[in-house]
């Protein structure tokens, strides 16, 4: 399983922008009045299925051979599977999605929507992966893994072309991690054109098994992943991602389930834009990085804005409480 080059992040444009177009890249006057830093915000947000995601499915499940459009099976807690399952309806390729039990509700009804075939089964997504492994040979589906898929980074790596083709000087990029395949094409792009810019990952600390790994000597697995932040809610690393971020991720923060709801309200009074926890957790580390952000142009991927409403409701009122 290789790493994507820069050729197949280039070559993945043509399937993604059938359905994509570039995302904005943009600053907001309140937002830096708050911060007092230089941000631009990578709204991944305002894409087709609200999330980053897209970019990899379209690539994905554009390239499958006649005899693995038969059908394909993946895990998920949304937007992985937004993505695949829009892709899928697309091209007429039936889609079977696992999704843990308890997962955002708004987000299974979005894959049913899609035409997927929706399965709840386990915990949390590890359970929900577990069981995939499992069904694929049952069922003789194709697989689509979460993260060690090197089209699927090829296509999400297209929203970094865009933000250095925007932005070439930008110093920093806070993107925030699960699976990791969005931090992949960040390194990968960067890496790939030159640029010195320094990539940073965002997890929550209450699922940080990659920043433990990424920061020791050897891969963590997590006793659990308990944030609201379903898109960086892992207790594993993935080999082909981690392999990728061990050698090329420049540094990670993790972040409290405070912090995290803080910037869900953060992107809403500050931006204007919904956001989700994951989606959300950059704007809070550069908060957290501000004494070493200062001076610096510094971009915030805005992953995606697909929170729950029973979610937003709770974290808006914690606010008014």
């Amino acid at each position: 399983m290789q790493a994507p080059t820069l050729a197949d992040v280039y070559a993945a444009r043509e399937r993604v922008y059938r359905v994509v177009r570039p995302t904005p890249l943009m600053r907001h006057p309140l937002l830096a009045a708050e911060t007092g830093l230089d941000l631009l915000v990578k709204h991944e947000n305002h894409n087709p299925t609200g999330a980053f995601k897209v970019r990899g499915g379209l690539n994905l499940i554009g390239s499958l051979s006649p005899k693995e459009k038969r059908g394909v099976i993946t895990a998920t807690t949304g937007n992985h599977g937004q993505s695949i399952a829009l892709a899928c309806q697309r091209d007429g390729v039936p889609c079977t999605i696992v999704t843990p039990i308890g997962n955002n509700p708004e987000k299974n009804a979005a894959m049913r929507a899609f035409g997927a075939e929706l399965i709840e089964f386990g915990r949390d997504f590890d359970e929900a992966r577990e069981r995939v492994e499992q069904l694929q040979h049952d069922r003789g589906l194709r697989y689509v893994h979460s993260a060690n898929e090197p089209l699927l980074i090829a296509g999400v790596a297209t929203y970094a072309l865009e933000i250095f083709e925007e932005q070439p000087d930008a110093d920093v990029i806070l993107v925030p991690i699960g699976g990791g395949s969005g931090a992949c094409g960040c390194t990968l792009v960067r890496t790939g054109l030159g640029s010195r810019a320094r990539v940073i990952g965002v997890q929550a600390e209450r699922a940080d098994a990659f920043a433990r790994s990424w920061k020791g000597d050897t891969r963590i697995v997590g006793e659990k992943a308990d944030t609201f932040a379903e898109g960086m809610a892992t207790r594993v690393t993935f080999d082909l991602t981690f392999g990728i971020l061990k050698k090329e991720l420049d540094d990670v923060v993790s972040l409290t389930e405070d912090e995290l709801a803080e910037g869900v309200r953060l992107a809403l009074r500050a931006t204007h834009n919904l956001a989700e926890g994951a989606g959300a957790a950059p704007l809070m580390a550069a908060i957290r990085l501000r004494d070493e952000l200062r001076g610096k142009k510094v971009v915030c991927v805005m992953s995606g804005g697909n929170v729950d409403r029973a979610t937003l409701a709770r974290i808006l009122a914690d606010t008014l409480a």
